[in-house]
Parts: structure tokens; sequence; C-alpha cells
């Protein structure tokens, strides 16, 4: 059933931290590798809104449901960035305007070249580009959740769970809105099916990938998707990805586990990332790329 944006929009909203008790971080701290995880989800959610800037400037403002949807979903996205920053500062991290603010600095360049970017990308891609960034919104939703839902369990921590769970309820949200919009998208155009798949297969890697440093990258795959359970869950994702139109056999995010599992390949599989940070949690596509794909 498709999801609507009033029955989104009457589900969104600030998240809920009533009887979370941040002081139990206090008491019983995370290990090492669950924290190192939450500094990453925690920038990565806080740039969310340098996402939204870029996509205001292609043809998705001028759909009033979609620019209604990124509105509550960039709201719903700072606070869950607060909410993990919450949990830093309780183990004496920086966390918040600070962090973020170093951040963006040190990025300042990059975000200049995304942004001119992702006017070129939409400008190849005309229409077909909604479709597309809806796409790879889902995927990366998806495994936003599924990344939550692991460390969850990895870390063994009460208070932890509990707030992840209600973090994973909002992206549940988002999750819906994407894949609903995906699939239709992609139903209605041959041509957005051959533009994203084409994406997709050359362009797509994990969440963060053009925020993060490499390491974090890599190391977030190793801790949370390696191993058997860790494989299920992405085999899992590329089933979903299977059922969208016109994007089978894909296998993204086997591939990235597979391929950044150890450091080594870490190190070969993005020696040289792109520049642009991408069309949601992600790399975006050149206008070069997207002209290749129009005429192959």
């Amino acid at each position: 059933m498709k999801t609507t944006i009033d029955s989104y929009k009457s589900r969104a909203g600030r998240l809920d931290l009533a009887g979370i008790d941040f002081d139990d971080f206090k008491d019983q701290p995370l290990p090492p590798d669950a924290l190192r995880s939450l500094r990453y989800m925690h920038d990565v959610e806080h740039h969310t809104v340098c996402y939204l800037r870029d996509l205001l400037l292609t043809p998705a403002h001028q759909d009033p449901e979609i620019t209604s949807f990124l509105s509550c979903w960039v709201f719903e996205e700072m606070w869950h960035g607060e909410a993990i920053g919450q949990v830093l500062e309780a183990h004496g991290e920086e966390a918040g305007a600070g962090r973020i603010a170093a951040l963006r600095h040190h990025r300042r360049r990059r975000a200049a070249v995304s942004t001119f970017s992702t006017i070129g990308t939409a400008a190849f891609a005309g229409r077909a580009f909604v479709a597309l960034h809806m796409t790879w919104g889902a995927i990366n939703e998806w495994t936003t959740q599924a990344g939550y839902a692991r460390l969850s369990e990895l870390a063994g921590h009460s208070t932890l769970r509990e707030l992840l769970r209600r973090i994973m309820k909002q992206e549940g949200g988002h999750i819906d809105f994407y894949a609903s919009e995906a699939g239709r998208r992609l139903a209605d155009s041959p041509k957005a099916q051959k533009l994203t798949r084409f994406a997709l297969s050359h362009l797509w890697r994990p969440v963060g990938s053009g925020v993060m440093p490499k390491e974090e990258v890599g190391f977030l795959v190793r801790y949370l998707l390696d191993g058997e359970k860790g494989r299920q869950v992405a085999a899992r994702i590329d089933r979903r990805v299977d059922r969208l139109p016109g994007q089978g056999g894909l296998h993204l995010l086997q591939g990235a586990v597979s391929t950044l599992s150890t450091p080594g390949p870490l190190r070969r599989h993005l020696q040289h990332p792109p520049v642009h940070d991408g069309i949601h949690h992600g790399d975006v596509i050149s206008p070069a790329s997207t002209a290749r794909a129009r005429s192959s």
C-alpha cells in the first residue's frame, strides 16, 4: 500500500525521550566499539540538513509532497543526532554544535563541490532524478535502521536498546515513504529504472561514506555487518532492493560487506572516494556518468 504524505506527517515529530535516563551510561558505560559506532551515527545524522540543502536545488523541490516529507525527515534526523549526542556526553565526549561545526569546517571545500555536482546531475537526469533520490534514500534508510538494530544487539545495554528502538521506529516512517515513492516512480519510468540501476551499481556506498573518514566506514561495516548475523542482515536488505522495479540482482549490501570486511580491501575500495556526499547518506553520480547512462 502506498504511504501517503498525510499518513507520514501524522506520525512525524520530535523523538520522545521520556523515561530515558542518560545517567545510566555513566554507571554502565558502553564498550569502546559501540561508542565509536555512535560517534559515526551522531555525525551522519547531524549532516542530514546538508543533504537537504543540495536536494532543494534539484527537481525534488517542485514536488510539494516530497518537500513536505523532507521537511519532517530532516527535523526527525536532527533529534536523532541530538539524542545520540547525549549518550556521547554521558561518556565525557564532545557532541552537538562543537563537534558538528568542526566536521563541516573540515569538509567546506568538498561541500561546495557537492552543491554544484548535484545541480549538474539533476539537470542531466531531469524528472528521473526524483526516482533515483527516493530509491537511494530507501536503501540508505534500510541500512540505517538495520545498523541501529545490530548496534542494539551487540552493545547489550538496556538503556541504549530502548533509545535505539524509538529511533528505529521513526526511521521506519522514513522507509515507508521512501520505498513507496521509489517503487511507484520506478514503475512509471523505464528511464528512471535505467538511470537508477546505473547509479547504484557504479556509485552506491555505505551510509556516511561521503562524510566520514574511510577508516571509520570500514570499521562500522565490519562491526555491524560482518559475521553470520551481519551477512544475513545485508542479504535481507538486498532482497528488498531486488523488489524495486528494474533493480534486481545488484547485491549492494553483500558486495559492500565483502569488500570492506578487512582493512586491506577497504583501502582499495575507498582509495579515491567521490568528492560528493550523495543523494542521501552516500555518493552522487556526476553529470558525465548520467550522460553515459542515458545514451547507452
